[in-house]
């Protein structure tokens, strides 16, 4: 008799234990932010596109800033984007309310990530070598494993740790086959362009630390809402300038296209991509953005890569593959 109630007792335990164990696990996995698959899937395809995009930009932007002053161009491009992204979310989601504390987060993101971002990007350009600006980028994929890491957003795992230091001296290859060029001269350059990599970073752990609470549109539109009135207004002066008399049509179409498929299309690709796969395994594939304009240098300039950067694409490539391994 005893024996056949401890049984009882027994099942009666599991079973009141059983739903509560399940809640238990629901709620911590819906607070948490969601585990980055390792597969290789439909985000992975998504992010290279972006890749290609921005790395075909760099020819696309030199050709339209030939008639166009660097500042007029940004601003132009900003404000045209950010017309576009609030469209965009207007005809597809509407404007739902949002706590006051998430919104005040996209807002210092969209300051961060394209105001200050943008602007130290052009200013540092323009104030030293290309090769110099590709060469300090490289410490971006770096800084995102470190923030994320630091602020517990991203674990950095090992395959992910060796992956992204292949990939950087990968890219370190690519861009310092061009020649950089070190000296007093361009530190004032140099020290916005590292500075805007920073700025990149915090952009893209801070998306990937909102979960999937928000949608990446909501996320891209309200970011560059918010950060497009500081771009543009940087820029007015040099806007009102202008003679648009003077400026071909290549131009005005590098204006349109940089700010609706760079700007606008990638940059809802990115944040779609960061929830999905992880800010580390984002931020290593934008490690081939130098490669994909060397290719697109080569091809439009015929500007041929050496050997130092094939070898480069190649440890980039490995860096990647190394990156999804359990």
């Amino acid at each position: 008799m005893r024996t056949s109630v401890a049984v009882g007792k027994r099942r009666l335990a599991r079973q009141s234990a059983a739903p509560y164990s399940l809640a238990a696990v629901s709620t911590s996995a819906a607070s948490a932010t969601p585990a980055p698959t390792r597969a290789f899937s439909a985000s992975d395809l998504a992010i290279i596109g972006v890749v290609i995009v921005w790395g075909t930009n760099y020819t696309v932007v030199k050709e339209a800033l030939g008639t166009l002053p660097a500042l007029a161009f940004m601003s132009l491009r900003f404000a045209i984007a950010a017309l576009a992204m609030g469209a965009l979310l207007w005809a597809v989601e509407g404007w739902k309310p949002l706590p006051g504390k998430v919104f005040l987060k996209l807002t210092a993101l969209g300051l961060v990530g394209n105001t200050v971002y943008q602007v130290c990007f052009v200013l540092g350009l323009a104030n030293t070598t290309a090769a110099n600006g590709g060469l300090l980028t490289a410490v971006t994929p770096v800084l995102v494993a470190a923030l994320g890491a630091l602020l517990g957003v991203d674990r950095l795992t090992r395959p992910v740790l060796t992956g992204l230091s292949l990939a950087v001296v990968g890219m370190l290859l690519v861009v310092g086959a061009r020649g950089p060029e070190l000296g007093a001269a361009t530190w004032l350059g140099d020290g916005l362009i590292l500075a805007g990599c920073l700025c990149w970073a915090i952009y893209t752990v801070g998306i990937r630390s909102l979960g999937t609470e928000v949608s990446a549109l909501r996320i891209t539109a309200i970011t560059m809402l918010t950060g497009a009135p500081g771009v543009v207004l940087a820029g007015a002066p040099a806007v009102l300038a202008l003679e648009p008399a003077s400026i071909g049509f290549n131009a005005w179409a590098g204006v349109v296209y940089s700010a609706l498929i760079p700007l606008v299309l990638s940059y809802f690709i990115w944040g779609r991509t960061v929830q999905k796969v992880g800010s580390n395994r984002a931020a290593l594939y934008n490690t081939g953005i130098p490669v994909v304009a060397a290719l697109t240098a080569w091809a439009v300039r015929g500007e041929r890569p050496t050997l130092l950067q094939a070898l480069g694409a190649a440890l980039i490539l490995t860096g990647v593959l190394l990156s999804r391994r359990k």
